[in-house]
């Protein structure tokens, strides 16, 4: 899908917007796609101390252009990294509070930021399997997690058919409640606009628009009502250079078709 007179995919859109939320000196637990993408992005325009951590062992990331690889366990994740460790001593950094952001995506999200990527439909007969979890609830649990995906009804429901990847559980202080004191989720980056979460509720609230975007729109392509802010910014559209760079690192539209 073209977006802005052809300029760029709902994909490079994504890939774009998501990098700009990422800083340097941040250490970064990305999933492969556009979060990978993203941080990528992000490494060769404005933040060159970037790390970035791989769920394989891969720690301090920089991935060669035209090279970006289909897993986190693949072999090209580790060409000039820092050091690769195994998944058990990665995913310890997390835990040891060294990680400042997760980045991934998902099936389906709620209102309150929990995601699912093990199956849609019932637990004892799930129309659809999805990879699992891996990770991710690890991520989830410990960080400050980013969530980059396209924005639809049935991607975005009031209640998510399994919690892979804990938000805000259900809302107000629970996630606390049940122990996860640290993280949770800050961003959700869509082809539609910027999401974040109410500070006392927690739920999804539109932080702003991309442009030629309606605050309508947005709600009729979510299956719950979100929290609009009252004047809602609209975002600057990918540049030249942002464009220019992304095609370098994804020639062959391996994440950005």
């Amino acid at each position: 899908m073209m977006t802005d007179s052809a300029r760029y995919t709902a994909s490079e859109l994504l890939a774009v917007m998501s990098a700009r939320l990422l800083q340097d000196g941040q250490v970064v637990f990305a999933g492969v796609g556009i979060p990978l993408l993203a941080a990528s992005l992000a490494q060769r325009l404005h933040a060159p101390g970037l790390t970035i951590l791989f769920e394989g062992g891969t720690i301090g990331a920089y991935v060669e252009p035209g090279q970006l690889p289909p897993s986190t366990n693949e072999q090209r994740c580790t060409r000039r990294a820092n050091m690769v460790l195994g998944s058990t001593d990665v995913l310890l950094l997390l835990q040891r509070g060294y990680v400042d952001v997760g980045f991934m995506g998902g099936a389906q999200i709620d209102q309150y930021g929990n995601l699912n990527s093990s199956y849609i439909g019932l637990p004892e007969r799930p129309t659809t399997r999805l990879p699992g979890t891996g990770g991710g609830n690890d991520i989830a649990s410990l960080t400050q997690m980013i969530v980059a995906m396209k924005h639809e009804k049935r991607r975005f429901v009031e209640r998510v058919d399994f919690v892979t990847s804990p938000g805000f559980l259900a809302g107000g202080n629970s996630r606390r409640e049940v122990g996860l004191s640290a993280g949770g989720m800050f961003r959700v980056v869509t082809d539609l606009g910027l999401l974040g979460f109410d500070e006392s509720s927690k739920r999804m609230t539109v932080l702003a628009l991309h442009p030629g975007v309606t605050a309508a729109e947005v709600q009729a392509n979510t299956g719950f009502e979100l929290l609009v802010l009252s004047d809602l910014p609209v975002t600057d559209p990918p540049s030249n250079d942002e464009l220019a760079m992304l095609r370098h690192l994804d020639p062959d539209h391996l994440y950005t078709a």
